[in-house]
């Protein structure tokens, strides 16, 4: 298993990178079955006083055969963050682990999706007409009227994926969001966190 560990806005002594690979030694009993390749660990500090608790920020990455799993946390210090972030980290190993176990069971529980496929699926609403706003241009992105400004912008490759798959990578990663292909019908489709724990779906189809 790599482990790289990255500084930003701070540099990372030799002695907090082999810290960090000693804490990461409680990973390996879930390398059997992940195949776990490559740790990425970035620590982040912000100098601002006003955000003494959280001033150290860790977010880890770790990469298998599977799909990517994430986890973040902020503390006052890099150690506290730290352990916050590889306890999430092994919470949603865990989940990955007991969901193979469960694919495989034949007995296994409901799928996330039919557990949910009586969901209503959310709505989109029109904006309502404003006044009229001149369109500008903001670096290589215009702007039509008043709309906010594009700070960053992503391209990712997307494997069409069914709605239990979906869910599954969404908590995998933390989110409260994921964006996907949906395997069936081959729609762009989002699944969303609600309150209560409850789950939504947006499907779009796509005109000419």
């Amino acid at each position: 298993m790599e482990i790289v560990v990255n500084g930003r806005n701070s540099e990372i002594s030799e002695r907090f990178r082999e810290h960090v690979e000693d804490k990461l030694l409680r990973l390996e009993k879930y390398d059997s079955r992940q195949k776990i390749s490559r740790v990425e660990v970035e620590v982040t500090h912000e100098k601002n006083p006003r955000q003494h608790d959280t001033a150290a920020k860790v977010e880890m990455t770790l990469r298998s055969r599977g799909p990517a799993v994430r986890a973040e946390a902020s503390s006052t210090d890099q150690h506290s963050a730290l352990d916050a972030a590889i306890d999430k980290l092994e919470s949603r190993l865990r989940r990955s682990v007991d969901r193979a176990r469960d694919h495989r069971d034949p007995h296994s529980a409901t799928s996330l999706a039919a557990a949910t496929a009586d969901l209503p699926v959310a709505d989109l609403v029109k904006d309502e007409p404003v006044d009229d706003v001149p369109d500008r241009q903001e670096g290589p992105i215009a702007v039509e009227g008043d709309g906010p400004i594009v700070v960053r912008e992503k391209s990712h490759q997307a494997t069409p994926m069914t709605l239990d798959q979906a869910m599954y990578e969404m908590e995998l990663v933390g989110h409260d969001f994921y964006l996907f292909v949906e395997k069936d019908s081959m729609r762009p489709s989002v699944v969303y966190l609600r309150r209560a724990y409850d789950y939504g779906v947006i499907h779009l189809d796509v005109t000419e």
